[in-house]
Formats: structure tokens, sequence, C-alpha cells
């Protein structure tokens, strides 16, 4: 398996994968270029968020001699996954949903209810919508609530 846990070293690597996955997949919902192309930058992801003890200590990557995805736990819910968008529809995600259900027991995450293609790849996992709402912080997009 090439799923490890975080290390400082590589968190300009997971705010990355972050900024390119955010802005394929939120921009053309969200249509915010002053967030997606300003506000949401590698370095300060980095030093304002990813960095933070609680964060980088959940956080797990795919490494096959490149990271190309990571996870971000916390507890049984899943917070954050991503994979690089050169990378993905290549088992990489499989891979790591299936980590954070044998070593944690992911059991329930938040998903963007316009991000269909998310949304459908956790039912194939065995998450199921739950009916729970809630309004995407600042935003007038809703989450979705997903449960195994």
């Amino acid at each position: 398996m090439d799923i490890r846990k975080a290390k400082i070293d590589d968190l300009s690597r997971i705010a990355e994968i972050y900024v390119f996955n955010n802005r394929m997949n939120y921009f053309p919902i969200f249509n915010d270029e002053a967030f997606s192309f300003g506000d949401l930058q590698v370095v300060s992801l980095v030093n304002n968020y990813f960095k933070r003890k609680e964060i980088i200590e959940n956080i797990y990557v795919y490494d096959d001699g490149l990271i190309k995805g990571f996870i971000q736990m916390n507890g049984t819910e899943i917070c954050k996954l991503y994979v690089d968008t050169f990378f993905q529809s290549k088992g990489i995600g499989n891979e790591l949903i299936e980590f954070a259900i044998k070593e944690f027991q992911a059991n329930n995450l938040w998903a963007l209810e316009k991000n269909v293609r998310a949304i459908s790849f956790y039912q194939k996992h065995g998450f199921c919508l739950t009916g729970q709402k809630q309004f995407e912080e600042n935003t007038t997009e809703y989450l979705v609530k997903l449960e195994r």
C-alpha cells in the first residue's frame, strides 16, 4: 500500500492538489474569481490551514514516489479526499477511501450537493445520502451528508 501519514515536507504538494481540485470542481459552481484565483493560494493554505497540528496529524497521503492524493480524517468523518486531477480515475481515490474505512471505520462525510461526481464516488463505496443538508459557509450552496 502506498498510503502513509503526511509530513511537514508534504504540505506544499497537498495544498497544490487541494487548490487545483478546488478550482476545477468548485469554481464552475461558485464562480468566485476573487476566492478561487486570489484568496486560494498554495503558500497561504499551507501556512494558515495545513500546518495546524490538529490538521496535519490527520492527513494521509497516497505516495508512490509522488504524492498523488490525500485524505483528511476527523475521527470517523472524512473531511477531505482529493486526488491530483492528472491522476484521477486510476484507483487512487478508491485506495484512500478503503484505507479510511479499514483504518478509521470512516462512516460519514459532507459533500457539496452539486458535486455529483464526488457523491457518486462515495455512493459506490457504501455511503448513502441521509437527507441532511447545511449551507456551505458564507455561500448559498448546500452540503449534503452521507453515511455508511
